[in-house]
């Protein structure tokens, strides 16, 4: 199977509305059954642990997407996802005829939604995937009064043990440069609404360089425990304009490249990174999704494939789907 067949697939799961009459994660037993049927016994006491039913409304639909790729894009019965974990404990799905991943896949989940990126057909070699969500919204009050309080150096340096040190430097001091329009709020705005956008432009930064450094250690297959986490840094990266809250749908370059960002300089142990094709995207006015693959064994592949838009995939399809691949 040459390149041409590859296909990169990436899906957008929403949670928020799903099973509204379950405002407790053990009555979901109940109004979220047909979902949680098709998990092993495993994965359902792993959903119903969570304390909050939106945490686990995220963990059942990232379940129900890792197996609906593998059963989908592999053709086979939704009994024979067996999902089993790599060296690094991350979840893949091996073929046991072949002894071969037929598709990597990676989940994020942030906020009610879940992203799936999955690389399927690659056959010259391993494929590494990740991806990753932020919503720079979700604890907005929360992290304006930690910088109101503590102020923006203390903030990031709270933070810091898991950024490379000039990210952190890049944070306190640079940031502002990179945008003249962030830098020089219209003189219309009164005094405190140019310091609250001046602090909501810094989280977007900072919720930019949490995404791509997410992305880029879950693929590597590395959690956020690696060892090697400080040499990793993003130079002098920048966040995507905010999308369209009415909409809510990923633009492509041609539609709002400001919203699309491809190019990055990325050092790591203070070479150069060549080999990984990363893409940050803007969602909404509030998300954003970073998605990071590559191939180790002839790094012009993965570079050179298409990381398009995001699309979002209904629940019913994917219960729908599941159900009819199960015979």
């Amino acid at each position: 199977m040459g390149s041409d067949k590859v296909e990169v697939i990436q899906y957008l799961v929403d949670t928020r509305k799903l099973w509204p009459q379950a405002t407790k994660t053990n009555q979901l037993e109940h109004e979220a059954s047909r979902a949680l049927a098709l998990l092993t016994e495993e994965e359902r006491a792993g959903v119903l642990r969570f304390y909050f039913v939106a945490d686990a409304k995220m963990s059942l639909a990232s379940h129900l997407l890792k197996h609906w790729v593998v059963s989908r894009y592999c053709g086979i019965p939704w009994r024979d996802t067996k999902l089993t974990r790599d060296a690094h404990g991350k979840p893949i799905f091996v073929d046991a005829a072949t002894g071969q991943q037929p598709v990597a896949f990676n989940v994020s989940h942030q906020a009610g939604l879940v992203a799936l990126v999955a690389v399927h057909g690659y056959e010259a070699g391993k494929v590494d995937a990740g991806v990753d969500i932020v919503c720079t919204s979700e604890r907005q009050d929360r992290d304006r009064r930690m910088v109101r309080v503590e102020g923006w150096a203390k903030f990031v340096d709270m933070h810091a043990e898991v950024f490379g040190a000039s990210e952190a430097a890049y944070l306190k001091k640079d940031l502002l440069a990179s945008s003249a329009s962030a830098s020089q709020p219209g003189p219309d705005l009164p005094p405190l609404a140019r310091e609250e956008d001046m602090v909501d432009f810094k989280l977007r930064g900072f919720y930019t360089l949490w995404c791509l450094r997410e992305a880029y250690v879950k693929m590597t297959g590395e959690a956020l425990l690696a060892e090697w986490l400080r040499d990793l840094n993003f130079r002098g990266f920048r966040a995507p304009e905010p999308g369209d809250a009415d909409s809510f749908v990923q633009a492509s370059d041609e539609e709002e490249p400001a919203q699309v960002i491809r190019v990055h300089d990325v050092l790591f142990k203070g070479r150069k990174v060549d080999d990984a094709n990363i893409c940050l995207r803007a969602l909404g006015p509030d998300y954003m999704t970073c998605t990071a693959v590559r191939t180790p064994g002839r790094k012009e592949d993965g570079l050179g494939w298409e990381l398009g838009p995001f699309a979002f995939l209904a629940l019913e399809r994917i219960l729908d789907d599941a159900e009819g691949a199960s015979g």
